[in-house]
């Protein structure tokens, strides 16, 4: 009885206390809201790519509810941007209520056509407000964004834009239909300047016979699941310069994801590969800078051709959610060659080959919860859908004065499935190499330190002192381990460094001479 009058009094006295509540009367707004920016700057995109969601907060300080009477794009229904309100999207609202001390989210987006606007010249500022209230209450949010012009390379489209084209090529004289979306470049799409951007919608192949040619300073930006293949017969030729300015690389050739966004700057596997096929002749990158792909570079085949699949030289790769280059039985040759941050390994030369690296850098610092190799990694076999081990011939791999480091130990791993028919030829020398193995997990000739055979003049788990690896900054400092440690007969090879310091007098290991760091203030 008394727990059933308890209950009774309170609920009288909730339906008393809340009748008389003025939480929910709402006054109109005077003007006073705040802002958490009063200018969105929505980052660079290109035309009719959307942009990331922006978010701008509203808050109302007051101790009394208020009705914003009108929120709303100045430029109104025509404008370009889109916002969502407090969950509900258009370009115009009105009666937007906030409670006493508390806020909103308005998120923003856009979309833009430069062809709209007038002599774009390459980039166009878009720009527009969101208005709050009117007359003498009217309070205003500017928004701007950047809108870059680009060359779009991608399928043939309906007309609801859904792709309809997929890859035919052409294996060993045959046409096979695979399941990629995209199409064969044409005649006139076979050089890339660089007075535009060029985004690439699907794989985009350089047909048999034919080359592509990249000029120094073009940009190419890949849409998710995109990349470029080098099919039998054609060419691809990458032909950066030397830069003079360290952050915009203005003349290299930078291939990377079609997201602009600071935010997307550094994130791994935006987009495929650039993939070489068995076939595929006299391929050459200089001063590239490749990043944020799934796999890098995938090279495969022509491991005895009298010229390499894959001639490589000053260039860089950051930030593969695989592999950084992935050879499977083919023939690469690199020189100041710089890869960092793979969510597998850096270098995988696999199912055999040949490979000569000099002057290399090949280092992984991702975290290694979640990487299962390290960072350069060389077998000799493949196992196909049968699981029938296939095993090829190492012929060669060659590492000299290289640095092959990183946040896991050891990384190096020399997977061999032993034939007497089948060679396994491999030498390190005078490189820096991380590799301790304080348990004796890896036994055999192939990890016997003090053979010659494949080790010479090495150095083992000392600091290579990078400038910060966490940034893709490889540059060594003043107390590497690597100085002066290079053998001069490699260093005569390849006698300048990637940033075109001269190496031959005193020849650091690795792709950079070493530097003085400014000391961090």
């Amino acid at each position: 009885m008394k727990r059933y009058l308890y209950f009774t009094l309170t609920l009288i006295f909730l339906m008393l206390w809340s009748s008389c509540r003025k939480d929910f009367e709402f006054s109109p707004s005077t003007g006073s809201l705040e802002f958490s920016k009063d200018t969105v700057y929505l980052d660079t995109v290109f035309s009719n790519i959307g942009s990331s969601t922006y978010s701008l907060k509203v808050y109302n300080r007051s101790n009394e509810n208020i009705v914003v009477p009108v929120v709303k794009l100045g430029l109104g229904e025509g404008s370009q941007y889109r916002l969502n309100v407090d969950g509900m999207a258009g370009k115009v609202f009105e009666n937007v209520e906030i409670l006493a001390k508390d806020s909103l989210f308005i998120f923003v987006e856009t979309t833009i056509d430069i062809n709209n606007f007038p002599n774009p010249e390459g980039k166009y500022l878009y720009t527009d407000y969101i208005e709050f209230d009117t007359s003498s209450n009217l309070q205003i949010v500017e928004l701007v964004t950047l809108v870059q012009d680009a060359v779009f390379i991608y399928p043939d489209r309906d007309n609801t834009t859904k792709i309809i084209e997929t890859l035919t090529l052409n294996v060993n004289g045959q046409q096979i239909e695979t399941e990629l979306q995209g199409r064969e470049l044409l005649p006139s799409e076979l050089t890339f300047t660089n007075e535009k951007p060029y985004v690439i919608y699907g794989f985009a192949a350089v047909p048999n016979g034919e080359t592509l040619t990249i000029a120094a300073g073009a940009r190419l930006h890949f849409h998710e699941n995109s990349g470029l293949i080098v099919t039998e017969g054609a060419t691809l030729n990458i032909n950066g310069a030397l830069s003079t300015d360290p952050e915009t690389l203005e003349n290299e050739v930078i291939l990377e994801g079609d997201r602009l966004e600071p935010l997307f700057s550094d994130v791994p596997g935006q987009w495929g590969t650039i993939w070489l096929f068995d076939g595929s002749i006299n391929n050459t990158m200089n001063y590239t800078t490749i990043k944020n792909a799934s796999v890098g570079i995938l090279c495969d085949g022509n491991p005895n051709a009298l010229t390499d699949n894959l001639t490589i030289t000053n260039s860089q790769i950051y930030n593969s959610s695989n592999f950084g280059i992935l050879g499977r039985n083919t023939s690469i040759s690199a020189e100041n060659v710089v890869i960092n941050n793979s969510g597998q390994s850096s270098f995988a030369g696999t199912f055999g080959g040949a490979y000569n690296f000099t002057h290399c850098t090949i280092a992984n610092y991702w975290n290694t919860s979640y990487r299962q190799f390290p960072a350069l990694l060389l077998n000799n076999f493949v196992i196909d859908e049968d699981d029938t081990v296939i095993i090829a011939d190492l012929t060669e791999a060659n590492f000299n004065n290289c640095i092959i480091y990183g946040n896991d130990n050891p990384e190096i791993l020399l997977d061999e499935v032993e034939d007497p028919g089948v060679v396994f030829n491999f030498k390190f020398t005078n490189c820096l190499i991380r590799f301790q193995d304080n348990n004796d997990n890896f036994t055999g000739p192939n990890y016997d330190l003090t053979n010659t055979a494949h080790y010479e003049g090495n150095i083992f788990n000392l600091n290579p002192n990078f400038k910060d690896s966490t940034k893709n900054q490889l540059m060594i400092g003043d107390e590497s381990a690597a100085n002066n440690k290079g053998l001069a007969l490699f260093a005569s090879q390849v006698p300048n460094d990637i940033l075109n310091v001269n190496r031959t007098s005193s020849p650091d290991l690795g792709a950079y001479q070493h530097v003085t760091f400014p000391e961090e203030e």
